[in-house]
């Protein structure tokens, strides 16, 4: 009995071009300061290569609208 073993690195998941325009596709409520802050807050992780914290930002500026944090 042989066993096969792999030596080398699967190639990592290549995700489509755009997919990250499409998770912080938001905009702030205008005057709301919660919005305003996960504003800068999203645009740091951006910035610092932390898509995942980002998009939590932007999913707090899109809930906006259903008064979550009015």
């Amino acid at each position: 009995m042989s066993t096969n073993h792999k030596t080398t690195q699967a190639r990592p998941n290549q995700l489509p071009a755009g997919l990250h325009a499409w998770l912080l596709d938001c905009v702030p409520a205008p005057g709301c300061g919660i919005c305003t802050a996960n504003w800068h807050q999203l645009c740091t992780a951006r910035d610092n290569g932390n898509i995942t914290k980002a998009a939590r930002h932007a999913t707090e500026i899109r809930d906006h609208v259903s008064g979550v944090h009015q």
